[in-house]
C-alpha cells in the first residue's frame, strides 16, 4: 500500500485511499458482472455485442427504407441490450417473436435460384406465417440481414458453403438475400452436381456451394447410395474434396444429418490390402470424431488465417418424432404452425454427442474457426420444415403422397425463405 499512498504532492489520507480503492473495485466488479451476464463459456459463442453503431444506409431506395426502419428498431431497444457484433452473445439463448409486419427480403416466387425442394409456398403450403418469426437474443440485438452490407463484405472475395443439402439451403438463402440488389446483367448462376457458383460481376465476387456431405471422402459422395449400410467412409481422406477449397476467402462448413442413420458407420482408414473390405463399423460419434479431426488437420495445415476466414455451422435439427414436443397424436412436423415455446427444448433429432465432438475438435485447432451455432434456435422451429410441400426424386409429391405425412413429410429440410435466413443473419453479423 506504500506505493499507492505516496504522491509527489504529499500524502493522501488513509480514508481517501480506502474510498478510492473501494470505488475502483466496485466499478471493476460491476463491469465484470455485466460482461459475465452477456457471456457464455462454450466454443459455440458467436462474437457479439458492442453498444453503438450500425451499417451506413444504401443508395438503393428499397434498401434505404429497410435500413431506416432497422435503425429506428435498434434505437428503440439500445438502452436495454447490446448490438450483436462478435464474441460474447450466445446465439442459443433467445426466443422466437412473431412480427406481423415483417417481410422477408425475398420469396420463393421472387428468387429464381431456389430448389423446388424448399419452395414451400410455391408448392402449395397454405400458410406463410412461419416467415414472420424473428429470433430475438437474450441481452443482445441481432441486426436484420443487410443485403448491401453483405455485398460490400464479400466484394472481391470467394465465399464457399461446403457440406450437405442443409448447407445447400443456407447457400441458396444467402444468394437470395442479396441477389435482388444486383442488376440482371451483373449476375449469373452455374449449377453443377458437386460445385455450383453464383457470380456477382460488378463486385468481382462469387457465392459458391460445394457438395461434400461428410466433408471427408466416401463412396456415396456423387453416386448416392440409398442404403446407409452400403456406404463406406474414408475417415482419414479428404484431399479429393479439399483441393477445391484452396484459394477461397470465406469457407462455411457443415456436416451432420448424413451421419444420423441409426446404424453403425462403415469407416475405413489407413492402408488395407483388401481395399474397402477392411472397414470397421463404428458408432456415429466415434466415426464423426475421426473425420472431423481429419478436416481440422487439413484446415490447420493448409489455411492461411490472414487470408481466409473459416466458419462451421452446427447441426440442423430434424423433427421426426412429434412426441418430442408433446404432440403425441401428431404426424412428425406435418401441420405444425407455431414454434415450440418451451425454453431449452431439445429433441431426439439433435445429438449432443456430436455437439461435444465439434466443441472438442474445434477448440484445439490452430486456425480460428467461428462457430455459427444454429442448433438450439432451430430446435424450436417445428413449423418451418418443407413437410409435404416438397419434391421427391425430382417430382412434387402427389395428393396421395401428401395424404400420408408419416411416410412422406420432409422434417429435415427447411422452407425458404425461412429458418436458414436467420442462420445467415448470424453468419453476416459474425463476418
Amino acid at each position: 500500500m506504500g506505493v499507492i499512498t505516496k504522491s509527489p504532492r504529499g500524502n493522501l489520507s488513509f480514508s481517501i485511499v480506502v474510498v478510492l480503492i473501494f470505488s475502483f473495485t466496485f466499478i471493476v466488479l460491476l463491469y465484470t458482472e455485466r460482461i459475465n451476464l452477456l457471456s457464455s463459456t462454450t466454443v459455440f459463442n458467436s462474437k457479439s455485442c458492442v453498444k453503438r453503431g450500425y451499417s451506413k444506409s444504401t443508395k438503393n431506395l428499397i434498401q434505404d427504407e429497410r435500413n431506416a426502419t432497422e435503425e429506428n428498431r435498434l434505437k428503440s431497444i439500445l438502452d436495454d441490450r447490446f448490438i450483436f457484433e462478435a464474441g460474447e452473445c450466445n446465439t442459443a439463448r433467445g426466443k422466437w417473436v412473431y412480427n406481423q409486419s415483417f417481410e422477408p427480403l425475398y420469396t420463393d416466387l421472387s428468387c429464381p435460384y431456389l430448389d423446388r425442394q424448399v419452395s414451400c409456398v410455391k408448392n402449395g403450403k397454405p400458410d406463410s406465417d412461419y416467415r414472420r418469426w424473428e429470433w430475438q437474443l437474450d441481452g443482445c440485438v441481432l441486426p436484420r440481414f443487410d443485403a448491401k452490407l453483405a455485398l460490400e463484405k464479400i466484394r472481391g472475395k470467394r465465399v464457399m458453403f461446403v457440406g450437405d443439402s442443409l448447407q445447400r439451403g443456407q447457400w441458396q438463402s444467402f444468394v437470395c438475400l442479396v441477389e435482388f440488389l444486383i442488376p440482371k446483367d451483373q449476375k449469373s448462376m452455374r449449377r453443377g452436381r458437386v460445385h455450383s457458383v453464383f457470380t456477382i460481376k460488378d463486385h468481382n465476387a462469387t457465392i459458391e456451394f460445394y457438395w461434400a456431405p461428410y466433408l471427408i471422402d466416401s463412396n456415396t459422395d456423387v453416386q448416392i447410395i440409398g442404403d446407409p449400410k452400403k456406404r463406406i467412409l474414408r475417415v482419414d481422406s479428404i484431399e479429393k474434396h479439399a483441393k477445391h477449397w484452396i484459394g477461397v476467402d470465406v469457407l462455411v462448413y457443415n456436416t451432420y444429418v448424413w451421419w444420423m442413420t441409426g446404424t453403425k458407420i462403415k469407416s475405413l482408414w489407413g492402408s488395407f490390402a483388401n481395399g474397402e473390405d477392411g472397414y470397421e463399423e463404428l458408432d456415429a460419434s466415434v466415426s464423426y470424431r475421426i473425420a472431423l479431426k481429419t478436416w481440422a488437420n487439413w484446415i490447420d495445415s493448409n489455411i492461411d488465417q490472414n487470408k481466409t476466414r473459416v466458419f462451421f455451422t452446427t447441426m440442423s435439427p430434424t423433427h421426426q418424432r412429434s412426441a418430442d414436443w408433446n404432440n403425441k397424436g401428431g404426424m412428425k412436423c406435418y401441420n405444425e404452425t407455431k414454434p415450440i415455446m418451451k425454453k431449452g427444448h431439445w429433441g431426439t433429432g439433435s445429438d449432443k454427442r456430436i455437439m461435444s465432438v465439434v466443441r472438442s475438435v474445434i477448440g484445439k485447432m490452430k486456425v480460428p474457426v467461428t462457430v455459427v451455432n444454429i442448433t438450439q434456435l432451430s430446435e424450436y422451429r417445428v413449423d418451418a420444415h418443407s413437410s409435404v410441400y416438397t419434391e421427391m426424386l425430382g417430382r412434387l409429391l402427389t395428393d396421395e403422397q401428401k395424404a400420408d405425412p408419416m411416410k412422406f413429410a420432409d422434417c429435415i429440410h427447411w422452407c425458404l425463405p425461412g429458418v436458414p435466413d436467420t442462420w445467415n443473419q448470424i453468419f453476416l453479423a459474425s463476418l
